[in-house]
């Protein structure tokens, strides 16, 4: 499966912003997907994940309550609303699909075989 991420850009702190993530391929509804990010000069970190069907969804602590991950098997497309931005949500956004349907695995960036080329959001104060 490919996959592209977009939506990414500058927003306000305390603003919101939707990324997507389209996969191309029709057994997209067989993965699990997740989002992940990377600041500059830190390591990868895992954001969210849902399960297969979407009815499973898992969230780092520091974005629960604020970022919700949904998807839409029928478009092949995966989302992040991310809410009530913080400049420390400033990061480089990565897509990323799994064959791994549903659980904690799922917050696990080895996990994933499938990464998307990933989208800036920038946060300003």
């Amino acid at each position: 499966v490919q996959l592209q991420a977009y939506g990414g850009g500058l927003v306000q702190a305390g603003g919101s912003l939707r990324l997507s993530c389209a996969a191309s391929g029709s057994t997209f509804g067989s993965y699990g997907m997740g989002w992940f990010r990377q600041a500059l000069g830190k390591e990868r970190e895992f954001v969210a994940a849902i399960s297969w069907s979407g009815a499973s969804t898992y969230y780092a602590d520091y974005v629960k309550g604020r970022f919700t991950i949904s998807r839409d098997n029928a478009k092949n497309t995966v989302y992040l609303h991310m809410n009530s931005l913080k400049l420390e949500d400033t990061a480089v956004y990565y897509c990323a699909a799994t064959l791994t349907r549903w659980g904690p695995a799922l917050g696990k960036a080895d996990e994933y075989s499938y990464w998307g080329q990933g989208t800036l959001v920038t946060v300003s104060s």
